[in-house]
């Protein structure tokens, strides 16, 4: 039992940081036409594709953004019919990037985004509180990129990825009338993409990208349980303060993009997208503790290891913009996304469902300046919960939303 307590907390945090959901808010333009990537108008091309940037009309680009995202999470047990909702906080995901043309063939830039993290909230006496009571996320990612422009019609990119990461995790131990924090502040890992840019005519540009793995290193997690006495304290190897420390390497997964827009005339675009999510890469997952025997390897009574059955998944995104005026456009889209692991292996800690989002927006071009609103609406499918690993059976459903605002300055 005390294998099963430890080992689904610490999982749930490696989902989230990998991005058990992703997070698609890292433009507000491109979000309000379904979070597609082929749009080269500015800075908030970088986290798409660095390719891009050779593209952007201004030589000098600077944007930034933020974003409210509101989810709640429903969960009945079919046998109890008892029915528990989260309580989760707003969200406030940000991006923001620089870019700089220095000679007409080489562009530089910089781009910080949070393309993972969030808050769930459930009540701490819910029947699921040994899996999860509150978990809450962060991640940021520090993208430096180049581009080089090949010929006028194509360009490529590459960045390096800097990746940091901080979990805070509140669960039940209520096998010894106790609870568990788990908590790192310091996960780090490193990465790179790359991508090319075509322009082959005026009225289509095609992007393909590629975002590696991470594997982010927790070399200083600290598990800080508190029970009623300190006698487990002793049992558990842990030190006066209910403390022992952990190590892992906690997989990010790969990002496949192909994306295009087109212009049908010069006011409409429509563009699309196809994202491939290298979820497969968590098979399983190992995790070292300092003192504490609950891990699962005979040979070696603190490493545990947690078998995961994850599967690749996609997305598919439609979107479109239209320019009422040169100053005033219109935006719309929609998408797909799909969920990375099957009912048998559903967690109410990172809840993740088939889902299908609206996107909408408008912007605004004031020379130099843009401002660019956008909202989404998604609806995630139901589903029957049958994990019986956790021992957790019903049925679970979800509703979120997005507002963004979004800052650009192009000045030459």
């Amino acid at each position: 039992m005390k294998k099963i307590l430890v080992s689904t907390a610490l999982l749930a945090g490696v989902l989230s940081y990998a991005g058990g959901f992703r997070v698609s808010l890292q433009g507000v333009k491109q979000l309000a036409m379904a979070h597609t990537s082929a749009h080269a108008e500015d800075a908030s091309v970088t986290f798409f594709n660095p390719a891009g940037m050779s593209f952007i009309p201004s030589k000098l680009s600077v944007v930034a953004g933020g974003f409210a995202a509101s989810n709640k999470v429903t969960f009945q047990n079919f046998n109890t019919l008892q029915s528990t909702e989260t309580d989760n906080p707003v969200g406030t995901p940000f991006y923001a990037a620089i870019t700089y043309r220095p000679i007409e063939k080489l562009t530089v830039g910089l781009s910080v985004t949070t393309p993972f993290g969030s808050t769930i909230k459930w009540p701490n006496d819910w029947e699921g509180k040994e899996m999860v009571q509150k978990l809450e996320l962060k991640s940021f990612y520090f993208q430096p990129m180049v581009s080089v422009k090949l010929a006028p019609w194509v360009s490529f990119g590459a960045s390096y990825i800097y990746a940091k990461g901080v979990v805070d995790w509140d669960k039940a131990v209520t096998q010894f009338g106790g609870q568990v924090n788990i908590n790192d502040k310091k996960a780090s890992g490193h990465g790179y993409g790359f991508g090319f840019y075509f322009r082959p005519d005026p009225k289509l540009d095609v992007s393909i990208a590629y975002r590696s793995a991470i594997d982010m290193k927790a070399k200083k997690g600290t598990a800080t349980f508190q029970f009623p006495s300190q006698s487990i304290y002793n049992q558990l190897k842990l030190n006066a303060a209910g403390q022992d420390g952990f190590s892992a390497t906690l997989p990010l997964v790969e990002e496949y993009t192909i994306g295009l827009t087109y212009k049908v005339t010069p006011k409409w675009q429509v563009s699309a997208d196809f994202n491939y999510h290298g979820w497969e890469r968590y098979s399983k997952l190992t995790l070292d503790f300092e003192n504490a025997p609950i891990g699962n390897n005979p040979s070696d009574p603190t490493v545990l290891t947690s078998p995961k059955n994850f599967k690749n998944s996609k997305t598919f995104r439609l979107g479109t913009q239209y320019a009422f005026t040169n100053m005033i456009y219109g935006r719309l889209g929609a998408y797909y996304d799909e969920a990375p692991y099957t009912t048998e292996n559903f967690i109410p800690e990172t809840p993740s469902y088939d889902t299908y989002v609206i996107t909408g927006g408008i912007g605004f071009k004031l020379k130099q300046f843009g401002i660019d609103i956008a909202g989404g609406y998604a609806m995630p499918q139901y589903r029957n919960v049958n994990n019986a690993n956790l021992g957790f059976y019903g049925q679970s459903k979800a509703t979120a939303f997005y507002l963004g605002l979004g800052l650009s300055y192009n000045p030459f």
